[in-house]
């Protein structure tokens, strides 16, 4: 591929062009299994570009986090490389986050199924507002008692971490409901028409819903943002 500039020839189709400064590449989508990732490279609203980076996953404990965090930085140099306007993502959550913490870019989260094809539909629509405050600074409210101890914080804090919730409100403990012998158990459910969301968590016959405030503005987003809150709490166990 020639830069679609200057016409010089790129290392790699997509790439930014050295010799002219021009990007040739708007937005770049990853998404991610734990062995590989494809990177997948637009140009107003077409595919210009499409390269996959393999791994293979350590077994050993004390590899694995250096094998996952090479694996991130070639993903990571694939994207650097192109110098896009915008980076989405989708896939395994622990290969993203290793790859967030890579890039110089805000990591937008996009639905795991046919990421491109979402990307692609939702062009021209303004990219969700990014929250960079760290999960513990996002909680506030009237309310500080959360129920769950050590697994309550967790569940906050895996809400915290979205990069579009900013604040979430503790609300009051109801203890009055049913008992349950299944530990600890956060769900986040139905956003409201704002895009907020409740994260309902339960301890025993204790039950806390807490306000989640996201960078939303309508249902539809909201949901996008609830789903993602569920697949990571989920992955923390907090979740059937």
């Amino acid at each position: 591929m020639d830069c679609r500039q200057c016409g010089t020839a790129l290392e790699r189709p997509g790439d930014f062009c050295l010799t002219c400064r021009t990007p040739n590449t708007d937005t770049v989508v990853i998404a991610c299994d734990r062995d590989r990732a494809t990177v997948t490279c637009l140009l107003d609203e077409e595919i210009v570009a499409e390269r996959t980076v393999t791994t293979l996953p350590e077994d050993d404990p004390e590899q694995e986090p250096r094998e996952l965090r090479n694996f991130a930085g070639r993903v990571a140099d694939e994207v650097h490389r192109k110098r896009p306007e915008e980076v989405y993502a989708a896939g395994d959550r622990e290969v993203l986050d290793a790859v967030r913490a890579e890039l110089h870019y805000t990591l937008y989260r996009v639905p795991d199924e046919d990421p491109v094809a979402h990307v692609l539909e939702r062009q021209g629509e303004p990219a969700l507002e990014v929250v960079n405050t760290p999960p513990r600074e996002k909680l506030g409210g009237s309310h500080t008692t959360l129920i769950g101890e050590r697994d309550g914080m967790e569940a906050i804090q895996t809400v915290g971490d979205h990069p579009h919730v900013k604040k979430i409100i503790p609300g009051p403990i109801d203890a009055g409901g049913a008992g349950s012998n299944s530990g600890v158990r956060a769900k986040a459910t139905r956003a409201d028409d704002t895009g907020n969301v409740r994260l309902l968590i339960r301890d025993g016959s204790s039950v806390q819903e807490n306000r989640v405030v996201t960078t939303a503005d309508s249902r539809e987003l909201g949901e996008r943002i609830r789903e993602d809150l569920n697949h990571a709490l989920r992955e923390t166990e907090l979740q059937e």
